[in-house]
């Protein structure tokens, strides 16, 4: 690992603060389960998960289980900080792109179009985060 990347157990994140609507979302992370919104009405699924369907409009949404698999789309580096981290997008395997954070590797060897997998993080108090890995 390059100095400049630190393993994210160092870094702090935030505490998500969950709505009724999205603790399931947040329940199913605190089981390490990845969730994707998905329409009954269009067939599209969607991150992040809500009670209306982005495409559609529909309200006949449900949360499906991701693979938790997926590929970078793009990300970027934040190095001008004191403890530097990655976001990124990931094109997951079901089709949507979510954004996140890259962790536990060395950020000057990630590349747009690798292979990632899900892993989740604790925040400030403890919630799960999903976040991504190289595979």
């Amino acid at each position: 690992m390059s100095k400049s990347a630190k393993p994210a157990a160092e870094r702090r994140i935030a505490h998500p603060e969950p709505t009724p609507g999205s603790k399931p979302y947040w329940d199913a992370a605190a089981e390490g389960r990845l969730m994707i919104g998905a329409c009954r009405a269009c067939k599209k699924v969607h991150h992040y998960p809500r009670a209306i369907c982005p495409q559609c409009f529909s309200t006949d949404v449900e949360l499906k289980q991701a693979s938790g698999k997926g590929t970078i789309y793009t990300y970027s580096v934040m190095r001008r900080v004191a403890e530097p981290y990655t976001i990124a997008y990931i094109t997951l395997d079901e089709g949507v792109t979510m954004m996140t954070n890259l962790v536990d590797c060395d950020f000057d060897k990630l590349a747009i179009g690798q292979k990632v997998a899900v892993v989740f993080k604790a925040s400030e108090k403890g919630q799960a985060v999903p976040m991504f890995k190289p595979a």
